[in-house]
């Protein structure tokens, strides 16, 4: 019985000291613990919010995505954008202003994407919203309305709607760099310049394999387009989303016997497009990936299916450019990174995200030399977005040069580039085969505004005349 007693006494005791000991290394974290680090909000959600956030801080609403098919470019791109921003933060902010912000998991679902938009436009402890950046299209075409109404910039870097482009009717959408149709018009011409000319083009023919998506389809009024201009023929094939399963698809290209098949995947659908298309016989080195199509994440599970696959590149992967440095040692080198794997570092989706940070916080900063160095509002923001003017100098200035292409940003153009290069992956890597490849933005320019118009006029907008608005 004594010896029970003196059981429960030592277990009596011992559960006491473990108290004492995990209440006090609480405390001492509590204290210690930095004030920009990231914590969990909301388990579900997965929002992540820094514990910078105050009035005096800029503040970037995240719909992002980790899970999913889709994930490889949501958590690369996102992670980029993220390292970036701390670096920046780093770096003593922009002019002094801190830089903070919360993620909202959309799992790339158009819903959700719109649920996040909502819950996040409003800013973050007192601190405004600069921009919405949902690397999605179905998310932007779902908020397009509401980022006009709330006045909050709207980025959808090398993707969203390309009648946006036109400033004078979407104020607040900017698909930066890129987009849909100078995408597919920069790929047809190169493949003018791989066959000798545009002019034989005529009576080649072009598979697009598109994913099944607002995204995929976006380019199909184009591609008809052009086909008739340079007379070549093209078929357009769905692949359902995800787009695990292609057999179908495939075979009717083997049938089809194209000269060039473009690729417009996402997620898992690359790398089997590119085991599938081995299956079938037909020749990597004929596929051209497009912007989505380009990653290592979308090469690499194909294995040496995918050797000699081309694809577009508004940005090369790599590590050895100043800012990508300067991310290492501020960032990643101390642990910091957003990236779970770092070996993601300097990747294609990963270098994405830091193009992405690079724009968004110039226009802040151009912004801030209108309106002052302190946090701006989604209407100011805009308008550093569209007074941004990237030349060498200044992409130098960013250690940017060779990253980012020149881009300057008007009124009316809220593309601002639209050219690309082509790089081919050797089984271990991307290189680079081509030099920048323009779109032909004077044959783009006037169907973007014609349907830019007719969207001004079924929606009663009322188009912006930028001659007489103040710079």
């Amino acid at each position: 019985m004594k010896l029970l007693k003196s059981l429960w006494f030592w277990l009596v005791a011992i559960a006491i000291i473990l108290a004492l000991v995990v209440w006090v290394t609480k405390k001492e974290k509590s204290t210690t613990e930095p004030t920009a680090t990231v914590t969990q909000t909301d388990t579900q959600a997965k929002d992540q919010t820094t514990q910078l956030s105050d009035q005096n801080a800029q503040y970037f609403p995240l719909q992002s995505y980790r899970v999913g098919p889709y994930a490889a470019g949501g958590t690369g791109f996102f992670g980029g954008f993220i390292d970036y921003l701390k670096a920046v933060n780093a770096e003593g902010g922009v002019n002094g202003v801190k830089l903070v912000w919360s993620e909202c998991e959309t799992e790339y679902v158009v819903e959700k994407g719109v649920e996040c938009y909502e819950r996040l436009k409003k800013g973050l402890n007192g601190a405004p919203a600069a921009a919405t950046n949902p690397l999605s299209v179905g998310i932007a075409y779902a908020t397009l309305e509401r980022s006009t109404k709330d006045k909050l910039p709207l980025i959808t870097i090398n993707h969203g709607r390309t009648d946006s482009t036109d400033g004078r009717v979407f104020p607040y959408v900017f698909p930066l760099q890129l987009n849909p149709y100078s995408e597919v018009s920069a790929i047809i011409n190169y493949l003018g310049q791989q066959s000798g000319g545009l002019d034989q083009l005529k009576g080649k023919k072009i598979v697009v394999l598109y994913h099944g998506s607002p995204y995929g389809k976006e380019t199909i009024p184009v591609i008809e387009i052009l086909s008739k201009k340079y007379g070549f023929e093209v078929t357009n094939i769905e692949v359902p989303h995800p787009g695990n399963e292609q057999q179908s698809q495939w075979l009717n290209i083997r049938r089809i016997q194209p000269d060039w098949v473009i690729l417009r995947g996402w997620g898992v659908m690359n790398p089997v497009a590119l085991k599938t298309a081995q299956k079938v016989g037909y020749p990597t080195n004929k596929i051209i990936g497009n912007i989505w199509s380009n990653s290592e994440e979308d090469a690499a599970p194909a294995g040496n299916a995918a050797n000699g696959f081309i694809s577009i590149t508004t940005h090369p992967s790599g590590t050895n450019f100043p800012v990508l440095q300067q991310i290492k040692k501020l960032v990643v080198d101390k642990g910091q990174s957003d990236l779970a794997d770092p070996k993601r570092f300097g990747t294609v989706y990963y270098n994405l995200g830091v193009v992405n940070g690079i724009l968004n916080v110039e226009a802040v900063r151009v912004a801030q030399e209108k309106f002052g160095k302190r946090p701006l509002t989604g209407e100011e923001v805009r308008w550093g977005f569209e007074h941004i003017n990237l030349t060498d100098e200044r992409l130098k200035q960013l250690g940017a040069f060779g990253l980012v292409q020149p881009l300057k940003l008007t009124c009316e153009d809220h593309e601002g580039g639209g050219a690309v290069r082509f790089q081919q992956w050797d089984g271990k890597e991307w290189k680079v085969i081509s030099d920048w490849v323009q779109a032909d933005r004077a044959l783009l320019r006037p169907i973007i505004e014609k349907s830019a118009e007719q969207y001004a006029k079924e929606q009663g907008i009322t188009v912006r005349n930028c001659a007489t608005e103040q710079s």
